[in-house]
């Protein structure tokens, strides 16, 4: 069942604009350490940074909250799953959050889809309640 869903566009031109003017005052403050070095890794880092902020955005309008209520941008990072599908990994107010609208019995899980046509980015997040093994439903 979804629980929850949020996208969002950014322009990458305006990331890029912002990392000039503060650097890593703004990079610290909105991304992890993972997100960094996934991001500096890359030809296009501001790309990159424009997808994940996306990412965020649309992750805090599926948790329901926005940035507030204690859902800050640095508790949710974008990470990738082995296979290379990207999901959000959430801690502090972020994980409070999720915990609160993921019905009982069951686990959450969070869908994301990351796309960009320069300088536009645009991220899709789905938050879905999953029925724990152990809940006792059958199939």
């Amino acid at each position: 069942m979804i629980i929850g869903i949020g996208s969002d566009l950014c322009d990458a031109r305006r990331i890029a604009k912002t990392i000039e003017r503060h650097g890593d005052r703004f990079l610290n403050r909105i991304f992890t350490t993972a997100e960094r070095a996934k991001a500096e890794r890359r030809a296009n880092r501001a790309e990159t940074y424009a997808k994940r902020f996306a990412a965020k955005e649309a992750c805090s309008k599926a948790l329901g909250t926005g940035f507030r209520s204690g859902v800050f941008w640095r508790d949710m990072g974008v990470v990738n799953m082995p296979s290379g599908r990207p999901t959000m990994q959430l801690t502090g107010g972020a994980l409070e959050r999720l915990k609160a609208i993921t019905p009982a019995g069951c686990t959450a899980q969070i869908d994301v889809s990351l796309t960009d046509e320069g300088p536009t980015a645009q991220a899709i997040v789905i938050i879905s309640s999953v029925p724990t093994a152990s809940s006792g439903t059958s199939a």
